[in-house]
């Protein structure tokens, strides 16, 4: 018994190890939705390796708007701090240039945003390693294109280390990849909605589905559809979604929902050029 009692303390130390610290209380930062920071203990940890999905190809925009909306939760709000925007040549090809009046738009201050384009997945994360780095930086946004096979859990877990010592938020944009190993504290996919309409049919808030696929805490299925209120610079529970709620069993994320479509429009139209 007391061997085995052994064996057990070795392995949860060595899980510890390999995890890392649990971040200290205080250090979290919140959505704003009261329901999903309820489940999620309080909110996200600052420093650490967040990873984002988009549930499909035509969910860039809604990608790049929550990365943007979680960057200014992290940085307090519109301004504070400047962001730094890892992109890579292939992404913006294909998605656009960000928008400078679309980011001001979702209440985000242009003049703190710093874009930096590399040429390709490895000038990227030579960047993203040094940026990690620099505690100046409020939050760090790195986009890589498609699978990008050099972002491995080696490098990963570099990236996250790094988060922990310097304090820096990372937040990493997958679109058009599928998840694989990798040393996130927590993982999502991320889908656009369709916006619900305000006072005499004016446009609404923008509207973004999420879905945790993986914390470290344990949690995952939490399925919440958010609104971003520009104003107060943060997430609220959306008018339709009710509360959080896990996935039904055997059921895609998305599978029937008659608020997916023009959500994507209204997040993407506004941030890229």
């Amino acid at each position: 018994m007391s061997e085995s009692n052994t064996i057990m303390a070795a392995l949860r130390a060595r899980i510890g190890a390999i995890e890392g610290p649990r971040p200290a209380e205080g250090a979290l930062f919140a959505l704003g939705a009261k329901g999903l920071d309820a489940q999620l203990g309080g909110g996200l940890p600052r420093g650490r390796l967040h990873e984002l999905f988009a549930a499909e190809a035509d969910d860039r925009g809604a990608l790049a708007g929550i990365a943007l909306m979680l960057a200014m939760r992290i940085g307090g709000g519109g301004k504070g701090g400047p962001l730094l925007w890892l992109r890579q040549d292939g992404g913006v090809r294909a998605g656009g240039g960000l928008y400078g009046p679309g980011l001001a738009h979702l209440g985000f201050d242009p003049s703190r945003l710093i874009e930096i384009v590399a040429p390709d997945e490895a000038a990227l994360l030579r960047a993203a390693g040094d940026a990690v780095r620099c505690p100046e930086v409020a939050a760090l946004l790195i986009e890589p294109w498609k699978a990008s096979r050099g972002l491995d859990l080696t490098a990963s877990r570099r990236l996250a280390v790094a988060a922990e010592k310097s304090g820096v938020t990372v937040l990493l944009l997958r679109a058009e990849a599928e998840p694989g190993p990798s040393a996130a504290y927590s993982r999502w996919r991320v889908r656009a909605l369709a916006s619900a309409p305000l006072e005499a049919g004016a446009p609404g808030h923008p509207a973004i589905g999420i879905e945790l696929l993986r914390h470290r805490g344990g949690l995952e299925g939490l399925n919440a559809w958010l609104e971003w209120n520009r104003d107060e610079h943060s997430f609220q529970d959306a008018p339709l979604s009710g509360a959080v709620l896990p996935l039904s069993a055997g059921r895609p994320a998305g599978a029937g929902d008659p608020h997916r479509g023009t959500g994507d429009a209204s997040v993407a139209g506004r941030l890229s050029a």
